[in-house]
């Protein structure tokens, strides 16, 4: 069934980036477990050209949208803003991290997601990369970031805005190696809801459940929703890569 291809491959990433909604067999998982197994050094997550950094990232919008955007940039230390905005939206590249917790790409240093939060998004969605990027980049362990994302959900996380979403639309990332840059593909925020009340996953609709967050440990549901052509105006492929 066409429909079930394309849950079985749908893959989105944060922030970030997104993981395969059907197991891999056992020796591809045990594969990557064993070659993402940790981080890599911090260079092989860096981009050292910046421009390319910032024009990836203005990639993941349309120009009507992105060419007025605030741009932030990965460094050492944690994203840095490189470009002021004029729209209220950010875009930014992220990195694997933002990937499930149990992906088992999780440290994959070749993934990169260009995206662009709306303002809503902004406001109550991007300190969640900020957040994570911090407690990766302080050393920790998947458990302590986890630990740290929670603490940071019951103290400084502003409250989910709604209307808060972002857009994947770039021709440009690469989301992990199975799926490449995968489809051009606009995420949506809502509080921890039933799937179902979006209809996601079911045959014939667009709407994927996407298992970046959904609870572990963030409080928040997102779905994704393909749309037909990249952010430059060329035509998407039809099916997953």
């Amino acid at each position: 069934m066409k429909t079930a291809r394309n849950i079985t491959k749908a893959i989105s990433f944060v922030a970030l980036l997104v993981t395969t909604l059907a197991s891999p067999s056992l020796p591809t998982r045990s594969q990557e477990a064993a070659r993402y197994s940790k981080m890599a050094p911090i260079d092989q997550y860096l981009m050292t050209d910046r421009s390319a950094e910032i024009a990836m990232a203005r990639s993941a919008a349309p120009p009507s949208i992105s060419a007025d955007a605030e741009v932030t940039v990965l460094g050492r230390h944690g994203y840095e803003t490189v470009v002021k905005g004029k729209n209220g939206f950010v875009c930014l590249v992220e990195r694997s991290w933002m990937s499930p917790f149990d992906f088992a790409q999780f440290w994959n240093p070749k993934m990169r997601g260009p995206i662009c939060f709306n303002p809503p998004a902004v406001r109550s969605i991007l300190p969640l990369t900020f957040k994570r990027t911090e407690l990766v980049l302080s050393g920790m362990s998947k458990d302590q970031i986890i630990e740290g994302i929670k603490a940071f959900g019951a103290k400084g996380l502003p409250p989910l805005e709604p209307g808060a979403m972002c857009y994947m639309m770039s021709p440009q990332g690469y989301l992990n190696d199975d799926v490449g840059h995968w489809r051009p593909h606009l995420m949506f925020y809502v509080p921890l809801t039933d799937p179902k009340s979006w209809g996601a996953d079911l045959p014939g609709t667009p709407v994927m459940l996407n298992p970046q967050f959904q609870g572990a440990p963030e409080p928040i549901t997102e779905f994704m929703i393909p749309v037909p052509t990249w952010s430059d105006g060329t035509a998407a492929p039809k099916e997953a890569q």
